[in-house]
């Protein structure tokens, strides 16, 4: 594989921290690779690649300026470079291709928000004796 792990770390635009606990993996082997220390096995390499939208050449790119967005026309699924995955119902080639970029940022950024609260009720849940009905 042309990619190492720290390439595909960069594509996502997160730490170091961040992306292993995003596939598991400790901090420690991550900076050991990163600094070719040791070696990842190839599959491993693989796996998060083929979880990263943004090195499969299948996809369509799609940018807002800020952000890459990416869209599986088989699948009707639009991902972020993060590996986020949702179902669309309409084929996105028909979309004017000025909004298509904004419509997905409004779609992302309601997933981000959603997902935060999400977290944040977790947490919440975690420490606190409630139970909501």
């Amino acid at each position: 594989m042309s990619k190492d792990v720290r390439e595909l770390r960069k594509v996502t635009g997160l730490t170091q921290k961040a992306f292993a606990d995003l596939y598991e993996i400790p901090v420690s082997t991550l900076r050991k690779w990163e600094q070719h220390e040791a070696t990842p096995p190839d599959y491993v390499i693989r796996l998060i690649a083929m979880s990263l939208p943004s090195v499969d050449d299948n996809l369509l790119r799609i940018s807002d300026g800020k952000n890459d967005y990416y869209y599986d026309e088989t699948k009707r699924e639009v991902m972020d470079r993060y590996g986020n995955h949702i179902k669309v119902k309409f084929e996105l080639g028909k979309i004017k291709k000025h909004n298509l970029p904004i419509y997905l940022r409004d779609l992302f950024e309601a997933f981000y928000d959603a997902q935060n609260r999400f977290d944040r009720d977790c947490e919440y849940d975690i420490k606190e004796d409630i139970l909501w009905s």
